[in-house]
């Protein structure tokens, strides 16, 4: 019975091991941050000076606008197959078919002005109009 448990334990073994000396070595033969200055923990490019930070503030809007389109996108792919046995479908006389992809592209429609009248597609701040002067016009 113990000999059918000596592979599993000679596998662990290694699992164990080669991690084990891997990181033992890597301590021992590797370089410590002792002499670790500010400039040698900067990001760069090629050599380049960074002109700006590298983490940056990212609009949510945009991962808003990419999962949009990725749904819209999705629901539409749908219509291809349709379209493709769209004259066998229309050959059995039911406008049925019809009639399911109108109300299938209607609602693709409303979500799509739903989303536009809802802010979602625009990107840039928006212009706020000039304040009204305070002197009388005559």
């Amino acid at each position: 019975m113990a000999e059918q448990f000596l592979p599993v334990l000679i596998t662990l073994a290694v699992a164990i091991a080669f991690p084990v000396v891997l990181l033992g070595f890597a301590a021992l033969v590797g370089q410590r941050g002792r002499e670790s200055s500010r400039r040698k923990g900067e990001t760069y490019e090629s050599g380049v000076p960074l002109l700006d930070r590298s983490q940056k503030r990212i609009s949510v809007k945009f991962y808003l606008v990419a999962l949009v389109f990725v749904a819209l996108d999705v629901e539409v792919a749908f219509l291809y197959p349709w379209a493709v046995t769209y004259r066998e479908l229309l050959a059995s006389r039911s406008l049925v078919v019809l009639w399911d992809m109108l109300a299938f592209i209607a609602l693709l429609g409303f979500a799509y002005v739903y989303l536009w009248r809802s802010g979602v597609f625009d990107w840039g701040p928006r212009k706020r109009p000039l304040p009204p002067t305070g002197g009388a016009e005559t």
